[in-house]
């Protein structure tokens, strides 16, 4: 059982912020979609999710989780017995995320996405440099309301076979400017800007 409160009011001497880099996955999709994201400690959890939104296109629609061994963390609600804390009131460092390694993070949206997120490396701040930041990643995020990863798989398929009933329908659906194979860290970044200290 995790204790979230342990120490809290002591009167220990706060260590210096650090950056946690997180590698985050979208769990099931083939090829790999990933994003390497730089971001504090002290970085609300509620934060962490509107920095994964924006780092997978994706618009917050819906229901959202994070889970954390027996935790539950995210829009707060209690669903089939199980309790789901707010994630607003605690930081990553709250958390100790940096000592446990990871989180997975569902976003829910009819099938739904799960984000499997963990912790790469533990570094000082960059003086001048904006967090959160991302650094690095892989291809579109799957759009949101596509139907999860295997409608996502079927429209793969699909787009590559373009003259085809079903090709024409998802094209349309995306739209001309869109691109699987592209991951925008320019548009990323600018969006997590507003994010930033």
């Amino acid at each position: 059982m995790i204790s979230l409160h342990e120490g809290r009011g002591s009167r220990v001497k706060k260590a210096p912020v650090q950056v946690l880099v997180l590698g985050l996955t979208v769990a099931g999709c083939t090829p790999r979609i990933w994003r390497r994201l730089a971001v504090k400690e002290t970085m609300w959890l509620a934060r962490l999710h509107d920095s994964i939104q924006v780092a997978f296109d994706w618009f917050d629609y819906q229901t959202h989780t994070f889970t954390l061994e027996d935790l539950r963390l995210g829009n707060p609600a209690k669903r089939d017995g199980v309790l789901v804390e707010d994630d607003r009131d605690l930081t990553l460092a709250d958390l100790e995320l940096a000592k446990r390694g990871g989180i997975i993070y569902d976003y829910h949206f009819g099938e739904g996405w799960r984000v499997d997120i963990r912790v790469e490396k533990v570094m000082p701040p960059v003086k001048g440099e904006i967090y959160p930041r991302c650094l690095e990643g892989e291809r579109a995020g799957p759009p949101e309301d596509c139907g999860g990863v295997e409608a996502y798989h079927d429209m793969l398929a699909c787009i590559q076979e373009p003259n085809t009933d079903l090709g024409r329908e998802w094209v349309d659906w995306l739209g001309p400017q869109h691109d699987v194979e592209r991951c925008d860290l320019e548009a990323i970044n600018r969006a997590l800007r507003k994010f930033g200290k």
